[in-house]
C-alpha cells in the first residue's frame, strides 16, 4: 500500500533517506515549494552549513529541478496549474517514489502564524487528509500551538511514518479529553 505525505521539495533533496523508502511513497508537493528550489539553487546563500554538504544538496536540487522540468512531468504540472487545488497526475521517479504536485492558492488562512509555503503545506494536508513531513521543530511547535488539524511527522521519524504511522482513529482518540 502506498503512503502519501505532504512535503517541501527541498526536503527530498536534502534528506537522502527519503529517496530509499521501504514501501511505495507519494510525495505531495505544493507547486510553490518547487519554485523555491530555483531560488535555493541560484541564491548566494548556502543551503547547508558545511561546504561539502552544500555542494551535494545543491547537486540534488539540480537533479530534482531536472526531474520536474522533464517534458512529460512539466506537462502534467502545467495541467494541474490551471485549476486551484488540482493535483497533477503522478510524476514517477522510480518504482517506489512518485510525486504529485498541487496548485495551492489560498495561503492567507494561517498567514499570521505561518509563512505562505508553510500555509500551503498545512492546507494541502488538511484538504487531502494526509500527514506532513517536516524537519523544522519550530514549525511543528507552532502547528500544535495553533491547533491546526493536520498530522505531522518529523523527518527523523520517516521510517515509522512509512511502516506504521498513526491511524486517523488513533489520532482522534488521543485528542479526546
Amino acid at each position: 500500500m502506498q503512503r502519501r505525505f505532504v512535503i517541501e521539495a527541498v526536503l527530498v533533496a536534502t534528506y537522502g533517506h527519503l529517496l530509499v523508502p521501504s514501501r511505495p511513497i507519494d510525495y505531495v508537493v505544493p507547486y510553490s515549494s518547487i519554485a523555491e528550489l530555483y531560488e535555493m539553487r541560484d541564491g548566494a546563500d548556502p543551503v547547508m552549513d558545511d561546504p561539502d554538504d552544500d555542494g551535494h544538496v545543491k547537486a540534488k536540487i539540480n537533479d530534482l529541478i531536472a526531474f520536474f522540468e522533464d517534458p512529460l512531468n512539466r506537462k502534467k504540472i502545467e495541467k494541474a496549474m490551471q485549476v486551484p487545488w488540482r493535483e497533477s497526475s503522478p510524476l514517477l521517479l522510480n518504482e517506489l517514489i512518485q510525486f504529485t504536485v498541487v496548485h495551492g492558492v489560498d495561503n492567507a488562512h494561517y498567514g499570521e502564524t505561518f509563512d505562505p509555503i508553510e500555509t500551503e503545506l498545512l492546507l494541502t494536508g488538511m484538504k487531502l487528509g494526509i500527514p506532513l513531513l517536516s524537519d523544522q521543530f519550530e514549525f511543528q511547535d507552532r502547528l500544535i500551538e495553533a491547533g491546526v488539524p493536520v498530522q505531522v511527522y518529523d523527518i527523523e521519524d520517516f521510517e515509522f511514518a512509512v511502516e506504521e504511522g498513526i491511524s486517523s482513529e488513533d489520532l482522534e482518540m488521543s485528542n479526546e479529553p
